[in-house]
C-alpha cells in the first residue's frame, strides 16, 4: 500500500499494518482495563467508606453509576461544611441530657422517643450539620458515620411513625437503642478519619 503526506511517498506493507493494528488493540486494551481497574478503586473505596449505604443508594438510584455519583456528590457537599468537634463543656451537657431523656423512658417511652430524636437534632447542629429535611440530614451524617445510620434511619421512623400511630414498646425500646448508638458516636471526642470505616 502507497499514500502520499505532505508530498512524501509512503510504502507500508501488510506486516507493518498488522503490526500497526496489534499495537492499536494492545493501547485500547490497556486504557480498558486501566478505566476498570480504576472504577474498581472507586467502587471499592465507597462500598468501604458508606457500608449499607453504598447498597441503600443502588436500590434508592438504580444503577451503581447514580448511586457512586450521588455518594461522591455528598462526600464534596459535607467537605464543604464546618463540622466540628463538641467541647468539654458541651459534651458534658449533651450527656447529662441524654441521661434525663434516657431514664424519662421508664415512665414516659414515647416522650422519650421524641426528645431523644430532638436531642441528636441538636447535636447534630452543634457539631455544624445544618438544618435540613431528615433525608437531607441523613445522608450528609452518613459521609462521616456510616456504621450507625441504619440505626438513625430506624429509630427516627419509630419517633415520627409515634406521632402519628402508636408504637410498640419493644420498638421505642429499639428506637432508644439506636439512637444510643447514634448518640454515642457523634458525642464521642475523635477525628473524622477514625469514623470512615464501615461495619
Amino acid at each position: 500500500m502507497q499514500f502520499q503526506f505532505n508530498g512524501v511517498f509512503y510504502h507500508i506493507t501488510n506486516t507493518q499494518l498488522i503490526v500497526a493494528a496489534v499495537v492499536l488493540v494492545v493501547v485500547v486494551l490497556v486504557i480498558v482495563g486501566a478505566y476498570l481497574q480504576h472504577r474498581k478503586a472507586k467502587t471499592l473505596a465507597l462500598r468501604n467508606r458508606f457500608g449499607t449505604e453504598y447498597d441503600r443508594a443502588i436500590l434508592t438510584h438504580g444503577s451503581t453509576e447514580k448511586a457512586e455519583a450521588k455518594l461522591t456528590d455528598r462526600k464534596t457537599r459535607v467537605e464543604s461544611f464546618t463540622v466540628r468537634e463538641l467541647g468539654a463543656t458541651e459534651r458534658e451537657r449533651f450527656l447529662t441530657e441524654w441521661q434525663t431523656v434516657q431514664a424519662r423512658f421508664v415512665d414516659h417511652p414515647k416522650t422519650a422517643v421524641t426528645e431523644a430524636d430532638e436531642l441528636v437534632n441538636a447535636l447534630l447542629e452543634a457539631r455544624g450539620y445544618p438544618l435540613a429535611s431528615f433525608e437531607q440530614r441523613a445522608a450528609d451524617v452518613s459521609v462521616t458515620y456510616p456504621r450507625v445510620m441504619e440505626n438513625y434511619r430506624l429509630a427516627h421512623g419509630v419517633a415520627v411513625r409515634n406521632n402519628r400511630v402508636d408504637a410498640t414498646t419493644e420498638e421505642l425500646r429499639n428506637a432508644m437503642i439506636q439512637y444510643r448508638a447514634i448518640f454515642d458516636e457523634l458525642v464521642q471526642a475523635h477525628k473524622p478519619s477514625e469514623t470512615l470505616v464501615a461495619a
